[in-house]
C-alpha cells in the first residue's frame, strides 16, 4: 500500500532501526517504547489486520516473534513478554498494517497491562457462558 507507514520502511523510505530480518518479516524497535526494548514485528507483504494475514505467514511471523521474544529475554536480562496485536478500530488498531509488539518485560517497570481485568472484568453467568460457547462452536 502506498501509504502504509509500515510499508514504507520496509522499503526503506522511512528510516527505522532493525533488530531482525527475514525473507518473509521484519523486526524494529518502537519509537515510542513502553519498555527498554519494545519492538515490532511485521510481515513484509501487506496484511492489514489478523483477518486479512494468510494463515502460512501469521505462522512463520508468530515463530520469529517468538525467537525475538527468546533474543530479548536473554540479552536484555528481561523477566517477561507481552505480544500485543490489536485488529481493526475497535481493538485501537493505529497502524493498518498486520503488527505485533513485543514488550520485554522488568519487575518494577510500572506497565500495568492487566488494568482491564483488574477493572472492567467482571464474573460471567455460567449458562450464558454455554449458550455462546455453543452460538461459538456452530459457527466454525
Amino acid at each position: 500500500m502506498a501509504d502504509c507507514l509500515f510499508c514504507k520502511i520496509i522499503k526503506g523510505e522511512i528510516p527505522s532501526t532493525k533488530i531482525f530480518e527475514s525473507d518473509k518479516t521484519l523486526a524494529f524497535l518502537n519509537i515510542n517504547p513502553l519498555t527498554k526494548g519494545h519492538c515490532l514485528v511485521i510481515p513484509k507483504d501487506h496484511h492489514e489486520n489478523v483477518f486479512d494475514i494468510p494463515f502460512e505467514d501469521l505462522k512463520t511471523l508468530i515463530a520469529d516473534a517468538k525467537q525475538l521474544a527468546d533474543v530479548l529475554r536473554g540479552s536484555l536480562d528481561a523477566d517477561g513478554v507481552n505480544l500485543v496485536n490489536a485488529s481493526g478500530v475497535a481493538a485501537e488498531q493505529s497502524v493498518f498494517h498486520f503488527h505485533i509488539h513485543i514488550v520485554p518485560r522488568y519487575e518494577g517497570d510500572d506497565l500495568q497491562m492487566n488494568q482491564w481485568w483488574r477493572t472492567k472484568a467482571k464474573p460471567a453467568n455460567s449458562e450464558e457462558l454455554k449458550k455462546l460457547a455453543e452460538e461459538i462452536k456452530n459457527n466454525q
